[in-house]
């Protein structure tokens, strides 16, 4: 799971960004399609980095 996480960041944020400066319009993209592999890398993580990664979350956006 994390590794198909990994090949989405890659195959779709290049996809978005090579659309983004080539000047083609990027508003039919859903904003879903832009998290999802990052569901896929946070799954595809151990329990234990699950945990500390929520944690950090949580104390990042706390302050």
């Amino acid at each position: 799971m994390f590794f198909v996480g990994v090949m989405g960041v890659i195959v779709i944020y290049g996809g978005f960004l090579y659309l983004f400066f080539s000047g083609r319009d990027t508003s039919g993209i859903p904003w879903i399609f832009l998290l999802s592999p990052w569901a896929c890398i946070f799954f595809g993580l151990s329990k234990l980095e699950q945990r500390r990664t929520l944690a950090w979350f949580i104390a990042k956006f706390k302050r």
